[in-house]
């Protein structure tokens, strides 16, 4: 069995079980750079004996949207079979069980896990459902000491909740290592919860998800009025409840049903919500499983390119019916939605009117306190609101009051709140109340800074409508967005013009950041064709010169400069980032210049550092034209990374860009960068470029024009290539000819503003406005 595994850093991970959930975690391990080992069972007949696990990662590779970060992160993973490589088990740190939801299974495996792994190494399962207590049982004292659950959510790269629950003999120095290595390379939040069935988000979930469905059916509700009223009011995602059944799968709801009725204990309300379903037996038998399958409550017929739903009342497909719309105040005030007359408000009542006390009643039983139910629902459903800020909505002693009046219990804590709420700031803190009626502050992780903690504490340095800037402490500022979608515009310009004297008076460094859910989705379109519309070119040419004046004077500021994106980083939110000394994103961060996508050019200098960035890559082949193809090549088909793993390879991130796993983290760790960069930092040089000029122009124009003769580009692609290809070729210029970053900065413009001015790019504008997608013309 080897020695006892030191104290440290978890190097090589095991996973047993190579279905959808074990396959997702390894394949997260393997994002985090750390190598792992997917083991499954041997296959009747098989002439290949690993042969589940190497399908489950060719399957990862094909899965949109992707489980891997990128491809390197794919051979990270070893495959393998419990039957002749589970004693490789020895050479690894930690051994995830996702093996079937069936106690007696899990029991065999840990047997023999028992004789083979090393004292000390963590042994934890991703059961959903089944009790700590009643998986260990048998087992020796080690392997207690070593045991956990660690219970990942669908898919394991983009769901950041993890619940962990420790047991009674578990080693505390051991749990903490996995969540140590959980939170900082997995990305994962931790939520403690206690060894009861189905733990925290799923035995609240699923509760929810069986008193929606049963009300909608009892009410006579279609599903899109259920999804309505039950949907962004409540905070539920965009998906509404029976979109979010058909995105996790319609299957799934029979299997949790089935184990936490068989695990939790009598009385429970849960037991209220059973009933035959033959309507959705129906649907998984006929391959209606959701998106996963033919479809699901929601179904889209690909001849007629129409989104059709299920009519409850017979089980047959019809088309979406758009519901009438709710009374004003009840689409966002949750107090008017429960109290609106008719099926709005007896809908809402009987959705939140149980599952909220049903919530309020877990804690001190599946979970030590109300952050970690919120928490849990929040992370683990995407709900925008967990319950007991739902329950601060509605007033505590309100919701209390109308279930005693209904004669129903109120849930103890809802009692010990009274008509106090279950948040507060105090002093510059968010405080949570506990059960026994004290309010307590809501502590971060150790080494996690909140940019929404700072604000809470204080005001800012200086502000506009747009933008504002905020100290972080020990000597860094951070330059945060602010307007719709973080969008830029000519007030980010001069909040940044502004701020660079008084960043180099009071400050060290400078942080670019934001806790958006997207770092910046680029300029703002509808203020650009308000302005097209009264033809005022001359605004337009000046917000273009004020952008790159902008970014330019914060690349060479006297102090260093960090970009720290999350989600999604596009035109000028890319070009923002291009001009930093340095970049810290944060894994899942999609950047890239989609300006031709909307008949534009990029016009805030990301063609230069582009290029510049690209002819100072190590794996660019020498000379003026790779560098201006491999530009070319990403801005004109307005390719987007797919993660930071992804946008380092397509040389939007340099080699010695950070990237951050954990978004709690991201501001910590760029202020760290930003601070290493203090001691001897110099403002970058100009670059001076060679650029090809006219020949290439040619060769670029002939490459386009056989793309459009094949219908893979637009007339107008090729109107707005052109455009491009002279900006990065450096117009009317020759090989031998230096053209400075100035000169570029007026070919950028130039090519801009023409674009502005065509028809065609406003016909795509507009489109992109009005539909979100856009228009090939």
């Amino acid at each position: 069995m080897g020695d006892t595994i030191e104290t440290g850093a978890i190097r090589k991970v095991c996973v047993i079980g190579a279905g959808v959930m074990g396959a997702g975690i390894a394949a997260q391990v393997a994002n985090s750079g750390t190598p792992v080992l997917l083991l499954d069972i041997v296959p009747d007949g098989a002439t290949d004996r690993d042969a589940v696990a190497k399908g489950a990662v060719a399957k990862l590779l094909k899965t949109d949207p992707a489980p891997f970060m990128s491809k390197r992160a794919a051979k990270l993973v070893e495959t393998g079979n419990i039957e002749d490589h589970l004693d490789r088990v020895g050479e690894c740190d930690w051994i995830i069980e996702a093996v079937v939801e069936r106690l007696d299974v899990k029991q065999a495996l840990y047997t023999r896990l028992e004789e083979l792994k090393r004292p000390g190494t963590a042994v934890s399962s991703n059961t959903s459902t089944i009790p700590l207590g009643k998986l260990v049982e048998g087992r020796g004292d080690q392997f207690r000491r070593d045991f956990l659950i660690t219970h990942f959510f669908n898919p394991p790269r983009y769901m950041r909740l993890i619940e962990i629950v420790r047991g009674e003999a578990t080693d505390p120095a051991l749990a903490q290592r996995v969540e140590d290595f959980a939170d900082r390379f997995l990305g994962k939040r931790i939520v403690p919860a206690k060894d009861t069935p189905g733990f925290i988000a799923n035995r609240i979930g699923t509760y929810w998800l069986a008193v929606a469905i049963n009300a909608a059916m009892d009410q006579g509700l279609t599903i899109e009025e259920a999804d309505q009223i039950g949907g962004r009011p409540m905070g539920v995602p965009k998906t509404g409840i029976f979109g979010l059944i058909d995105l996790v799968g319609v299957d799934l709801m029979p299997l949790l049903s089935k184990s936490l009725s068989s695990t939790l204990p009598q009385g429970d309300p849960y037991f209220d919500t059973l009933r035959p379903m033959p309507l959705v037996d129906r649907m998984i038998a006929d391959g209606y499983t959701g998106r996963k399958g033919k479809g699901g409550f929601y179904t889209f017929d690909k001849a007629t390119r129409t989104k059709r739903a299920l009519d409850l009342s017979n089980g047959q497909y019809r088309d979406t019916i758009k519901p009438a719309s709710l009374p004003r105040a009840a689409d966002k005030d949750l107090a008017a939605l429960v109290s609106a007359p008719g099926k709005v408000g007896a809908y809402a009542w009987e959705i939140l009117g149980k599952v909220l006390p049903y919530a309020a009643m877990l804690v001190g039983e599946a979970a030590d306190d109300v952050v970690a139910i919120d928490d849990a629902m929040k992370l683990g459903y995407n709900w925008k609101f967990g319950p007991f800020e739902l329950i601060d909505k509605l007033g505590a002693g309100a919701l209390a009051k109308r279930l005693a009046d209904e004669g129903r219990p109120v849930p103890p804590i809802l009692a010990t709140a009274g008509d106090r709420p279950f948040y507060r700031i105090e002093g510059g803190r968010r405080q949570y109340l506990d059960a026994s009626g004290e309010y307590r502050d809501v502590v971060r992780a150790q080494g996690v800074l909140l940019l929404e903690d700072v604000k809470r504490a204080g005001e800012p340095v200086m502000r506009n409508g747009s933008a504002a800037l905020w100290d972080v402490g020990d000597g860094v500022a951070t330059l945060e967005f602010t307007g719709k979608m973080n969008a830029l515009d000519e007030d980010v310009a001069r909040l940044i013009v502004q701020a660079i004297p008084v960043v180099k008076a009071r400050f060290k460094a400078l942080v670019v950041y934001n806790e958006g859910t997207n770092f910046s989705v680029g300029a703002n379109l509808g203020l650009a064709m308000f302005a097209v519309n009264i033809a005022a070119w001359s605004e337009i040419d000046k917000l273009v010169s004020a952008g790159q004046q902008a970014f330019k004077a914060l690349k060479y500021a006297p102090f260093p400069v960090v970009g720290a994106p999350a989600g999604m980083a596009l035109g000028g939110g890319c070009e923002i980032l291009l001009h930093a000394d340095a970049i810290q994103a944060h894994a899942e961060t999609y950047m890239g210049l989609v300006e031709c996508g909307v008949g534009l050019v990029p016009g805030w200098g990301g063609n230069g550092e582009m290029l510049d960035r690209l002819v100072k890559s190590p794996a660019m082949p020498k000379g003026p034209m790779p560098a201006v193809a491999k530009a070319f090549e990403l801005i004109s088909t307005a390719q987007v990374s797919k993660s930071a793993a992804q946008a380092k390879e397509m040389s939007f991130l340099r080699p010695a860009d950070g990237i951050t796993m954990n978004r709690d983290r991201l501001l910590a760790d760029a202020k760290q960068k930003a601070l290493a960069m203090v001691d001897g930092y110099t403002a970058p040089e100009k670059p001076v470029f060679r650029l090809p000029g006219e020949s290439a122009r040619v060769g670029i124009a002939g490459a386009v024009a056989d793309y459009r003769k094949k219908g893979i580009a637009t007339p107008y692609d090729e109107v707005v290539s052109g455009r491009l290809a002279n900006v990065l070729t450096g117009g009317d210029t020759d090989i031998v000819d230096p053209v400075t970053e100035d000169q570029l900065l007026v070919l950028e413009r130039k090519a801009f503003m023409a674009s502005v001015k065509d028809a065609r790019t406003q016909a795509r504008v507009e489109h992109m406005l009005d539909t979100g997608k856009p228009l090939r013309n």
